[in-house]
């Protein structure tokens, strides 16, 4: 692997933006004609969700699907020789049926959703993406190249290697033509970072195909046509005619796409704004392919080569939803810094972690993490500097869904809260003639947000704050309070928490929120009844909560199993398939289990119980030692697969009833 660039993070971080940016400003107009956008708005040379009627932030299957699948390699060590079926098992793991990440539009129709129910079923990668198994049509879908930049990123200055990756990782879902287009984008990924000339990164993207190939040959047109002068309009004008969509079957064919990310990419010529200009106002999948021209060229010219006017409607906030609920609400400097230490690893250099690895550190060039107030707030050397007037400001970022998000059309949003009572958040802020507190928004009774505020304090300041407990209800956003007797400037250097949390979850006195905390990879989820009666049809099913950072914990709930093969608690939740469970099963055994790439029985005891018995589940992790007990009988195993996450009711088959769980410190 090639030297890595010594502005490595800040690259990645700029690939980050521009795939969001690219997302947020293609997905109002995806599957217009180029007809219909300059009808209405010209060329796209700026945000246009409002009058698409849609918010400028969304969940987006181009975002979830490049920094999810990506995690097979830190789930897997971060081990060059990852293999296409270590990556199915990703998808099975984080991916939630009919509800994230894909498009469900049936098997046959949608490529992802053929491939999941075929890895689903027990077919491994590369099998589940094949032109064998699927038909050509199907696997020559788009998504093979939506979800691929991050393999690039991982990679930097190794085209033939982030190929390799794509490969791998397309393989997953698709087959034949989408791969090489797969593996297209990947390699000019990593070449960005070392080369800056378009025609060169095409030159080694080239060199990853065979001389034969389909793909090979569209890009030798679009590039001889630009090559003869041709206006982008002009360009785009053959592009329809030779490989526009009536060319191909399906609903949404990976080749016309990725003539247009050429295409722009060749008439932007490095400049941020023009590639995603022509990329967007072309038309046809507009989100996915000026995403995939963003993540480029953002690499190629760096933070420099975005515009201010790009980043600061966004303020880094992304969604992804997932099984990890607790990683749903982030933003783009947390996920640079994650892409970026797989990319580390993988050239065996160390993590990075900016400022001891504070949640919100502001280390990145104009990076504000999701931060807002009403008043004006920047980066300034490394902090968020915000602007206060004389009087009581706040500054947050959130914590959770709001109640907006829980009704946002399109891709649905599954989350649960970054933040939980028990933990302790710690701030330092820097001010002269200035007080200032940790401010903490929480979902009230009536799903309202309710403030809870901590010490008040000159600065500067260490600011400490232990969430309180809230009844039940979810954290929403976490901030400061500033009191100014005149306008000052403040300065954030950082705000991060840690802690076990120590938390009951049950049914409120009101409100509806607590029920959007929990991530449901159940069949059902009975709003009547008790606050947890989950029902699973088939195979087993989780109901999550919590976060991937939570080491050594305790949990407990009573259950009282209706009709299941097996009920009981899981924790260190990394997803479906990556957890500890303690469970009743229905043979009359109580079994503390580790599922991870299958099932491995730790401990068991003989429990005989009926469908209709309250059973009473204790199960703490400690370091190497996970201790359980149903009705006071005890298991315990030592076993290290498995350091951190969430807390989640498990049913395989059935259905259960609790009035909640409690967790806490051990």
């Amino acid at each position: 692997m090639a030297a890595l660039p010594s502005d490595y993070l800040e690259r990645v971080y700029a690939g980050v933006l521009g795939k969001i940016i690219g997302v947020y400003l293609g997905r109002p107009i995806e599957g217009w004609s180029n007809a219909d956008i300059e009808a209405k708005f010209g060329e796209i040379d700026k945000y246009v969700e409002e009058r698409g009627g849609m918010p400028l932030v969304v969940a987006d299957d181009d975002i979830s699907g490049i920094f999810t699948f990506l995690r097979a390699l830190p789930d897997y060590g971060n081990r060059p020789d990852l293999t296409a079926a270590q990556i199915g098992q990703t998808w099975l793991n984080y991916i939630v049926e009919g509800r994230t990440i894909l498009w469900w539009g049936g098997m046959g129709v949608s490529t992802e959703h053929t491939a999941f129910l075929r890895l689903k079923h027990g077919v491994e990668a590369p099998r589940s993406g094949s032109i064998a198994l699927n038909g050509q049509v199907v696997a020559e879908q788009i998504g093979a190249q939506i979800f691929i930049d991050g393999w690039g990123l991982v990679n930097p200055g190794d085209p033939s290697r982030a190929a390799h990756f794509a490969r791998l990782a397309g393989s997953v879902s698709h087959d034949g033509t989408a791969v090489e287009c797969a593996q297209v984008i990947a390699a000019m990924v990593a070449l960005a970072f070392v080369e800056s000339d378009v025609d060169r990164l095409l030159d080694a993207a080239l060199a990853q195909l065979s001389s034969s190939s389909f793909v090979r040959r569209l890009i030798d047109d679009v590039r001889g046509w630009h090559a003869q002068g041709l206006s982008w309009r002009e360009g785009f004008a053959r592009i329809s005619e030779r490989y526009g969509y009536d060319k191909f079957g399906g609903g949404c064919h990976t080749i016309p796409n990725h003539a247009i990310v050429i295409h722009a990419l060749l008439h932007g010529a490095g400049d941020f704004t023009r590639s995603l200009m022509v990329a967007n106002t072309c038309g046809w999948d507009t989100d996915c392919n000026s995403a995939n021209v963003g993540c480029i060229v953002g690499v190629l010219r760096g933070l420099a080569g975005i515009e201010s006017r790009w980043r600061k409607p966004v303020a880094d906030r992304l969604y992804l939803p997932t099984a990890d609920g607790g990683r749903c609400i982030t933003d783009a400097v947390q996920e640079a810094i994650a892409v970026a230490n797989v990319g580390l690893a993988l050239a065996g250099e160390e993590p990075v972690a900016p400022k001891d690895g504070a949640r919100f550190h502001f280390s990145l060039p104009g990076s504000v993490q999701g931060f807002s107030s009403s008043a004006p707030v920047s980066n300034e050397g490394g902090r968020l500097r915000i602007e206060v007037p004389a009087g009581t400001t706040r500054v947050a970022t959130a914590t959770f869904l709001s109640k907006a998000d829980t009704k946002l059309p399109g891709y649905r949003l599954l989350a649960s809260p970054t933040l939980y009572p028990g933990q302790t958040v710690t701030a330092f802020v820097i001010g002269s003639g200035v007080s200032a507190r940790i401010y903490l928004g929480a979902f009230g009774e009536g799903d309202e947000i309710v403030a809870h505020l901590g010490d008040l304090a000159e600065l500067p300041a260490l600011l400490r704050f232990t969430v309180p407990d809230l009844g039940g209800q979810p954290t929403a956003e976490i901030g400061l309070e500033i009191v100014a007797d005149a306008p000052e400037s403040v300065d954030l250097s950082f705000l991060t928490w840690d802690g076990a949390p120590s938390v009951t979850f049950g049914r409120p006195k009101s409100g509806q929120m607590w029920r959007s905390a929990w991530v449901d990879g159940m069949s059902e989820v009975v709003p009547w009844g008790s606050p947890f009666r989950l029902a699973q049809n088939e195979g087993t099913g989780l109901s999550i909560c919590g976060t991937r950072e939570w080491t050594d914990y305790r949990a407990s709930a009573t259950i009282v199993p209706h009709l299941a093969e097996e009920a009981g608690l899981a924790v260190r939740v990394q997803g479906l398939r990556r957890y500890y469970g303690l469970l009743a099963c229905r043979d009359g055994c109580v079994r503390l289990v580790r599922e991870l790439d299958g099932r491995t029985v730790l401990a068991e005891v003989a429990l005989p119980w009926s469908f209709g018995d309250p059973l009473v589940f204790e199960l703490s992790a400690v370091g190497g030692r996970i201790l359980g007990s149903v009705n006071g009988r005890r298991l315990e195993a030592v076993d290290d697969a498995l350091a951190s996450g969430a807390v989640a009711f498990v049913v395989c088959e059935g259905r259960i009833d609790s009035e909640g769980m409690t967790v806490g410190p051990v």
